[in-house]
């Protein structure tokens, strides 16, 4: 089980350019918050840190687009990405931003002492080399202004050959592009197909470290000492880089949108930090800022970044593979004061399925996307969670299906875990006075099902813990199943008639069976755990079914005593449905 570590978790921080979608919360943010809430379920000591990256060319572009600027761009998405995820119940100790007000100086100041104690340790060169420029323009195209065909191979040997590859990772292949290889390059601003024109910049040596990342990264495919392996992607993925060879990387950029480049150099006015080397930061630069507020003193960051009792954990989607399990190692490796990532958990992408269409690409252009915002207008949060979990994309890319979606809403949320909870404590409102009924005589079937009970508790634990979600569902759910079996093979309205003391004894193993249920799905269906809470008479000390925070949450229902029993004539509250039924047409639409 779990050691008492501290743990730093951490979400990819998404550019502040847009809305959330359901591809952008299965991989990174809600498998995060299911794990920080079963950390914080089991009394470990964690911190859940995240915002938005609002620097670099991504933010320059949309602004450039939505007619705002940047500042105004940044701020709005920072604002409405907030409300999504908490929407969804993920419960981020800060939500951040690189650029935001209440966060910039911080996280500049903390990003450029980065830059300068790896630069001081001699892993930056200096370079005047030949960049893409738009002369229509008048600039240097950065990473992301540029787009080209993706010259890279493929893991079988064949050409990419993706025709919308940006200048700084190619989407399909997910290997690091240098935008002067592209082929076809164009101007993401003109149109126009740039020149070569020279500029000066500061490059990392990435090669310098390629022994200790291979090393390092070699360690983790062993479990060992309660250390779960890593993901066979995400390693052989960066294996395969390192065996490839690593390229020196630019670590700055010709913009005015960024953290400034801190050197006395003539040749570094007007330049910022490259924002895949600022953007990791902002994880130190957050959790900085939270110390801030609540601590009184934002360098006791150092208690999560510096000391080896605390884990750190990053989830992240498979595109940004190559810079936290690379690039960023290679930075704290380089800077030589923190500690390394104990996990990189990253998922793939997801796809959409829409009734009577193909399974496609989620595409904020073709509208093929089901937004966040819009989601939550109208529908609960936790059926949303329960479906990414159930599908989530941990191996390999999977498609959120909409009739599939409704359909396991119905048949297992409603149906079986919903149903099970209900006739529970529906029966003992309205047979027992609404209150725990005595054990009794407990038989072997009963003492049976309790004991699955306790083995399906150790089951989700375990598979969490190795950062099995989905697997970890499928347990849960096992469970619930196994108590609809149980309610029905003793058959209690039958047990009213004829022995009211086995009735009771049924009753309050199956209220049992629903205490252990509410803390095993805390993680992952944190409304109906709370509602589930309230509906089993337990204070939930402000985690209402509304606004589960995950502290509180966690309080109420310890992962400790998810088999601890209620006792008899423990008062329960008023019983109410946890699920609604669903259908696709009133989800979106008759088309």
């Amino acid at each position: 089980m779990m050691s008492d570590h501290r743990y730093l978790v951490t979400s990819a921080l998404p550019y502040s350019n847009g809305r959330l979608h359901v591809g952008h919360i299965a991989g990174a943010y809600l498998p995060a918050d299911t794990y920080v809430r079963y950390l914080r379920a089991n009394g470990r000591e964690v911190r859940f840190v995240c915002g938005s990256d609002d620097n670099g060319v991504a933010s320059l572009i949309s602004a450039r687009k939505e007619g705002r600027t940047v500042e105004e761009l940044t701020a709005h998405y920072n604002a409405r990405q907030a409300a999504d995820f908490a929407g969804l119940g993920i419960a981020f100790d800060i939500y951040g931003g690189t650029h935001q007000p209440d966060c910039v100086e911080l996280h500049n100041r903390i990003s450029q002492d980065f830059f300068k104690s790896i630069f001081e340790k001699g892993h930056f060169v200096k370079k005047t080399t030949k960049q893409l420029y738009d002369e229509q323009a008048d600039q240097f195209l950065p990473d992301r202004y540029v787009k080209g065909t993706c010259y890279h191979k493929k893991a079988d040997g064949t050409p990419c050959n993706y025709d919308s590859a940006f200048g700084d990772q190619c989407e399909a292949c997910g290997a690091a592009i240098d935008p002067m290889l592209l082929i076809n390059p164009v101007s993401t601003i003109t149109g126009t197909t740039p020149v070569p024109r020279e500029t000066t910049h500061w490059y990392m040596q990435l090669s310098q470290f390629e022994g200790r990342l291979r090393q390092w990264l070699e360690s983790k495919r062993e479990a060992s000492k309660g250390e779960p392996a890593w993901r066979e992607a995400v390693l052989n993925f960066s294996l395969g880089q390192i065996k490839q060879g690593l390229p020196e990387r630019a670590m700055t950029r010709d913009l005015d949108w960024g953290v400034p480049v801190p050197l006395d150099d003539p040749d570094a006015q007007g330049k910022v930090l490259y924002v895949w080397f600022d953007a990791p930061i902002g994880y130190v630069s957050f959790t900085a800022r939270h110390c801030q507020q609540n601590d009184g003193d934002w360098q006791a960051f150092a208690r999560w970044w510096k000391d080896p009792d605390c884990r750190i954990v990053h989830f992240i989607g498979e595109d940004n593979t190559v810079f936290h399990a690379l690039t960023w190692p290679a930075m704290l490796m380089a800077e030589g004061s923190s500690q390394l990532p104990w996990q990189v958990v990253a998922n793939a992408f997801l796809n959409i399925k829409f009734p009577g269409k193909e399974e496609e690409k989620i595409s904020k252009s073709r509208g093929t996307a089901i937004w966040i915002e819009e989601y939550l207008k109208t529908f609960d949060p936790d059926p949303l969670r329960y479906y990414l979990t159930a599908i989530a994309p941990e191996s390999q890319r999977t498609a959120f299906d909409v009739d599939d979606y409704v359909t396991r809403n119905n048949s297992e949320l409603l149906n079986a875990l919903g149903n099970f909870i209900n006739r529970t404590l529906t029966f003992a409102v309205r047979y027992f006075e609404g209150k725990v009924p005595d054990a009794g005589q407990r038989e072997a079937v009963d003492n049976e099902h309790l004991a699955a009970v306790a083995a399906q508790a150790t089951k989700v634990a375990e598979n969490i813990e190795a950062f099995r979600f989905k697997n970890a569902l499928t347990e849960l759910m096992a469970l619930a199943r196994a108590g609809n079996v149980y309610f029905d093979a003793k058959q209690p309205w039958k047990q009213r008639k004829d022995d009211m003391s086995a009735c009771g004894t049924t009753i309050n193993v199956c209220v049992q069976t629903v205490k252990a249920l509410a803390t095993l799905m805390a993680p992952f269906l944190p409304f109906s755990a709370a509602k589930t809470a309230v509906m089993l008479g337990l204070d939930v000390k402000g985690a209402s079914g509304t606004d589960p925070c995950s502290r509180a949450l966690a309080e109420v229902l310890p992962w400790s005593e998810a088999t601890h029993e209620l006792p008899a004539g423990h008062p329960l509250g008023e019983s109410a449905i946890l699920f609604k039924k669903l259908d696709a047409a009133e989800l979106f639409g008759e088309k």
